[in-house]
């Protein structure tokens, strides 16, 4: 019992990191890349149900990483599958939002964004995560 609950934990800290990474990238493909930067201008974001379902899966996709990253670190101390695992959710994601509609027949740069934007959320999950176990909030191996 106590393992899943320090996985929920983990879970729940995933979410909140990658929703909120999801948050700001929004703001800056919305106020800042689509603005100056004609080919991205298909990045930017209305408020509408495609902008609630990407919410939700980001908050979906956070819990996820948040306990496998648990995991992962847990179970091996090399900091090559850490960085592995950040870099597979990032990629996987990034290349779904390819799939699933966001194309663009112009150019490169719009698939571009999308990959390196979801990579940086997971390494901000990964941050704070890795903060949260370093205070204690999420425990490798939890108390019996």
């Amino acid at each position: 019992m106590a393992e899943r609950i320090e996985s929920l934990k983990g879970g729940i800290i995933g979410s909140l990191s990658v929703s909120f990474a999801f948050v700001l990238v929004s703001l800056l493909n919305t106020l800042v890349l689509a603005k100056y930067f004609q080919t991205l201008v298909n990045l930017q974001s209305n408020v509408n149900w495609h902008l609630l379902v990407s919410v939700a899966v980001a908050t979906f996709t956070g819990f996820l990483f948040g306990v496998t990253y648990r995991y992962i670190i847990r179970s091996d101390k090399n900091p090559q599958l850490k960085v592995g695992g950040v870099l597979a959710f990032g990629l996987v994601r990034g290349l779904t939002q390819i799939e699933f509609g966001w194309n663009s027949h112009s150019t490169i740069w719009p698939f571009m964004v999308l990959a390196f934007e979801s990579v940086l959320w997971f390494i901000i999950a990964a941050i704070a995560l890795d903060i949260a176990i370093k205070l204690g909030w999420v425990r490798l191996f939890p108390l019996r």
